[in-house]
């Protein structure tokens, strides 16, 4: 989010920063629409197949419901996301951000549910997830009741919540098959580069750039998820 100093376009109730500002020009705004509508409609179709399939090839009733939780994650992430970064600047968007950081954590977690259910092997793994929802509770917790702050730590957070996964990896990634073990670290490798253009609020059409980024790693870690469900059930 780019952000000047000023006073704040909003009420001052609205518990904004008085330094934080949405400054972006039309075309930037135009740019950053469509990267939402394609993730949006994208996201959809893709939770759709998803669950669809996972139907049709009777994946068990713990695999489905993993299956479920990370479509739902992926459709809030990118909806609320698209609701926020669209949104008028007032006391609503503000209040949009809130969820939409919050949301984030939701994700990483729910991208590893399914994962873990799905190929995870033994405690260890079992510990990963828990932890990591544990992470994410807190985490939503923090960006809901305290906005605006430990926003450059949050992303570090995010970082480091997603990379989690190494630190089991004999007991979930290592288990993974070749094709979804690369598209899962081809995400985690776009998102963390994303990262970059997220910190650099001086470039233009930054925040189109990094919901690219976000779009590309989203697509690369929902092609591990479909693969994984589909080897699970073979």
């Amino acid at each position: 989010m780019r952000t000047t100093t000023g006073h704040a376009d909003a009420p001052a109730d609205d518990g904004r920063p008085p330094s934080l500002h949405w400054a972006y020009t039309p075309r930037e705004l135009l740019a950053d629409g469509i990267v939402h509508v394609l993730g949006v409609a994208l996201a959809v179709i893709g939770a759709l197949a998803l669950v669809v399939t996972a139907l049709l090839i009777r994946l068990d009733a713990s695999g489905r419901v993993s299956v479920g939780i990370y479509a739902t994650g992926l459709v809030a992430m990118l909806s609320v996301s698209a609701v926020y970064n669209m949104w008028p600047v007032g006391r609503l968007k503000w209040l949009l951000r809130r969820a939409d950081h919050a949301t984030i954590f939701l994700m990483i977690a729910g991208t590893y549910t399914p994962l873990v259910t799905l190929v995870g092997a033994g405690g260890l793994a079992w510990g990963l997830l828990a932890g990591i929802w544990l992470f994410a509770v807190a985490g939503v917790a923090i960006k809901l009741a305290l906005p605006g702050r430990f926003d450059r730590l949050a992303v570090g957070l995010y970082l480091a919540l997603g990379w989690s996964g190494v630190t089991a990896y004999d007991s979930v990634i290592g288990l993974l098959a070749p094709e979804a073990l690369a598209l899962l670290a081809a995400g985690g490798l776009l998102y963390s580069a994303g990262v970059v253009f997220h910190l650099w609020q001086r470039l233009p059409f930054q925040n189109a750039i990094w919901h690219g980024f976000v779009l590309a790693a989203a697509a690369c870690h929902y092609g591990a998820v479909f693969h994984s469900m589909i080897e699970a059930a073979a």
